[in-house]
């Protein structure tokens, strides 16, 4: 059992009277984090939406109804919680309650999920995203000397806890999540006419991790207009199979001022989807996977450590570039990303000379762990 580093803060905020909502991808963990979050002694009831007893003992009721069902317990799990219809309106009345009882809600990013809880429990409600399993919390388990070795493992069969667990049989895992789950919640969505181009469009962004994206041309690659691509991927981040970044600018006139980069948030699906587990020595995408997986690591390691940094990338039209910038309380820190630790990386001297007060690091295997950590 791997620790997740969520579990304290999601304790502390027991007894707020507000409801908690954990959202991640499919098989991230969010059940087994559940059964980490039972306090000895407590009253719990227990529903797994995915029962559709469990589910309609939910469903429809009343103000009056939800405080009778839920209020003999200490704490509720809702586990699933997308198979409810219209699960954002009881989010609400349950969080208008405001009961005694510690309410823990469940999803697979399902976009109705999402959209039903964000527009109907704003305000009454707790949000945490669950991402596959860091770096930290590996070595939380096994120790870093362990997690560093087994790092070109890692940046190809990814960090599902499944996968991890049972390294073996990591490539029919992995194919049973990007061709079972990955899509599932995304295809039945409503507004996705053209399912076989969604696909198109997951393996083209696939092969571009590391490198900025142009909606014109994956328009012309798949063969949809630039607006549907938009969309597209604004879903694709909603089901947390992938996530955008923005280019950084202030003050340059040559600075990259409306570009985007696309990373995965797991480089296992990432590499299921193109097909491709070769070890690293035979592959000549390892410094984009290495940027791909510093980049995400760093998103949970500031997800987990509520740190509220926004995160950018620079480069400038003459082709200077930096892999990750992050802004905070108007101070800037830049890093770059290299696989190979002897690699020779020289600071851009015109980004230092624009905004001199920043910092400038190289995050390689030897200086990578105070980064995610």
């Amino acid at each position: 059992m791997i620790d997740r580093k969520i579990k304290d803060q999601i304790m502390a905020d027991y007894h707020r009277k507000k409801v908690i909502v954990l959202l991640g991808a499919r098989q991230v963990g969010k059940t087994t984090l559940l059964s980490q979050l039972k306090e000895p002694g407590k009253r719990i009831l227990s529903l797994n939406c995915d029962d559709y007893d469990d589910a309609q003992q939910i469903e429809g009721l009343t103000s009056t109804q939800l405080r009778e069902h839920l209020s003999p317990y200490d704490i509720v799990f809702i586990d699933e919680a997308q198979r409810v219809d219209s699960i954002g309106l009881t989010l609400k009345k349950i969080g208008d309650l405001k009961l005694d009882t510690q309410v823990i809600v469940t999803g697979s990013s399902s976009l109705d999920m999402a959209s039903g809880v964000n527009e109907s429990a704003t305000g009454r409600l707790i949000e945490y995203n669950l991402y596959p399993l860091s770096l930290a919390e590996m070595a939380s388990s096994i120790g870093w000397r362990e997690t560093h070795r087994l790092l070109p493992t890692r940046l190809v069969y990814g960090m599902y806890p499944e996968v991890i667990n049972d390294p073996g049989d990591a490539r029919r895992i992995l194919a049973t999540l990007t061709n079972s789950y990955l899509y599932k919640d995304l295809l039945s969505y409503k507004g996705i006419k053209k399912p076989e181009m969604v696909h198109k469009l997951v393996k083209a962004l696939a092969l571009q991790i590391g490198s900025e994206v142009s909606y014109n041309e994956l328009s012309n690659l798949i063969g949809v207009d630039r607006a549907t691509v938009e969309t597209y991927i604004g879903l694709l981040e909603k089901c947390f199979i992938l996530f955008r970044q923005e280019s950084y600018s202030r003050n340059m006139r040559n600075e990259i001022k409306k570009g985007k980069k696309v990373y995965f948030y797991d480089l296992g699906i990432r590499n299921a989807v193109i097909g491709n587990f070769a070890p690293l020595d035979s592959r000549n995408d390892v410094g984009a996977l290495w940027e791909n997986m510093m980049v995400v690591e760093r998103l949970k390691r500031n997800a987990y450590c509520q740190d509220y940094s926004q995160s950018y990338f620079w480069r400038t039209l003459d082709n200077c570039e930096i892999d990750l910038i992050e802004e905070k309380d108007g101070q800037l820190a830049a890093f770059e990303m290299k696989w190979n630790p002897k690699a020779k990386v020289r600071t851009p001297k015109s980004f230092m000379a624009t905004y001199p007060d920043s910092t400038f690091q190289v995050i390689n295997p030897d200086t990578y762990q105070p980064f995610v950590e």
